[in-house]
């Protein structure tokens, strides 16, 4: 049986895994094992980044709530209670962009949730 040389294949994998290893510092982006090795790690810290940022962005969107509703009397465990219950389904971003640029609004909403609040 005659041997199949698999050059072209791997060359283009090569390749393709330097293109992404580009910028690396010292081996990293010459060698094929150091590059692979870090274009891997680099690819789970990726991953694990998004996953972090919307965890990020969520706590930023609590904190400017919770500044918020402290000047209307509240805090924010009884504002996002009172959401719950005056069935205004509104999330968290669209509230801290209220809070942030549109305090009338936000203030309208503080004062629609206050009543379901006072009935529990």
């Amino acid at each position: 049986m005659v041997r199949v040389s698999s050059g072209k294949e791997s060359h283009a994998r090569k390749k393709r895994l330097f293109k992404q290893a580009k910028g690396y510092r010292y081996g990293k982006s010459k060698k094929f094992e150091a590059a692979k090795e870090q274009v891997y790690k680099s690819m789970a810290y990726a991953f694990a980044g998004r996953k972090d940022k919307k965890a990020d962005f969520r706590s930023l969107w609590t904190i400017r709530i919770n500044t918020a509703v402290r000047s209307f009397g509240l805090n924010y465990s009884q504002f996002i209670d009172g959401l719950n219950k005056s069935k205004i389904g509104l999330d968290r971003k669209i509230l801290s962009e209220l809070a942030v640029n549109d305090m009338e609004a936000f203030a309208k909403v503080v004062e629609a949730v206050k009543p379901a609040l006072k009935k529990a």
